[in-house]
């Protein structure tokens, strides 16, 4: 039999702290990731599983979610959006959110989506899970090589979860916290409404602790937290180079006019007015952003170009993000950069190492190296 249709609570009202200074100007889940903002990549896969109707947990600059991303109906879905006038945590925000869920039914499912995670697990299979067993709570797990970073999440034999453990140093367990829940409703509506609360160390354990049945949904797809630059990049460019599924990019690939789009080698996304001179190389799957120039004899791979950005005849640009407007200066290297909206690098500097340059700022030329040629 199918599934009723389901509801979710998308988590989005965090600072993106680690990822100044782009998120200055906007929030993380609206920083442009593979040509479209990141959460539309979030919707349109929770859409392919069902999903109808998502609220937007919201808090920092909220009032451009909506501006942004519509009524949803663009990725298949209807959104509305729940504003914190105070930061409420994780389970505080889903207890805040749940008020515009539209289900009545104590014992419905509902999904729960950080939005820091980009991930091509099964999301139904989660949900068939959760339903078959009857369960309060059931998470999806990875297996990651160092579980000391995140919340780690032991089962036993049947995959119920024994233990939540938050950033432990000495951890029991790979198995990880990924970031999706389902909840069944009545458990929502358990959580203290109007205070902070924390779903990993109030809610999680406190199921547990109680006799409730927490279970574990544990997939080895792809899986990332793109809470840094660096991730940051690697998420956009795994999604171009056709890493994992990604059907926000699908729907912007029909909507962009020849020569825009993806390469023949699906190697980089160009947007709509982007200009790349025909001796410049664009790989990796760089994103060259709307209006964003690449100019002849430059080199760009692995990085992600916000729209307006410009890269200079012979400049270098790799592994980094170049926020709107930015302009790298002929000849200039690039390597792990993170340059804010509106900056410029001027001629012969060498940023580096996960160098941040703030929004507008100015570098003239020859003033950053990180080697002593010139």
């Amino acid at each position: 039999m199918p599934r009723e249709p389901l509801e979710a609570i998308v988590l989005v009202g965090g600072q993106g702290t680690r990822l100044r200074p782009l998120t200055l100007s906007a929030p993380k889940p609206l920083l442009p990731t593979a040509g479209v903002p990141f959460l539309a990549h979030l919707l349109a896969q929770a859409a392919s599983f069902g999903v109808t109707h998502v609220v937007l947990a919201t808090c920092y600059k909220a009032d451009m979610f909506a501006a942004v991303l519509g009524d949803g109906s663009a990725y298949g879905l209807s959104l509305d959006f729940v504003q914190e006038t105070v930061p409420l945590d994780t389970a505080g925000g889903i207890r805040n959110a749940a008020s515009s869920l539209r289900g009545t039914g104590s014992g419905d499912p509902v999904v729960v989506l950080n939005s820091d995670i980009l991930s091509g697990h099964d999301l139904g299979a989660q949900v068939d899970l959760h339903i078959k067993t009857d369960a309060a709570a059931t998470l999806h797990l990875v297996e990651v090589t160092d579980p000391s970073r995140f919340g780690v999440v032991p089962t036993d034999a049947s995959g119920r979860v024994t233990a939540f453990l938050e950033k432990t140093p000495d951890p029991v367990t790979n198995r990880i916290n990924a970031g999706c829940y389902v909840f069944r409703r009545s458990v929502i509506d358990q959580i203290p409404a109007g205070r902070r609360v924390s779903v990993e160390r109030e809610t999680f354990p406190g199921l547990i602790e109680s006799g409730e049945l927490v279970m574990g949904y544990h997939e080895a797809a792809y899986w990332l937290d793109v809470g840094t630059p660096q991730t940051f990049v690697q998420g956009s460019c795994d999604l171009v180079l056709g890493r994992l599924p990604a059907p926000a990019l699908d729907l912007l690939l029909g909507r962009l006019p020849a020569p825009a789009g993806l390469s023949r080698e699906r190697s980089a996304l160009r947007l709509e007015g982007a200009s790349v001179a025909a001796d410049a190389a664009v790989s990796g799957g760089t994103v060259v952003g709307a209006g964003a120039t690449v100019a002849a004899g430059a080199t760009v791979s692995g990085s992600v170009l916000f729209d307006g950005a410009t890269v200079g005849e012979g400049a270098v640009v790799r592994d980094s993000i170049l926020g709107r407007g930015a302009v790298v200066a002929p000849g200039a290297v690039l390597d792990e950069a993170v340059i804010g909206d509106g900056a410029f690098i001027g001629s012969g500097n060498e940023l580096a190492r996960g160098i941040r340059v703030w929004p507008d700022v100015r570098i003239e030329p020859t003033s950053v190296r990180f080697s002593s040629d010139v």
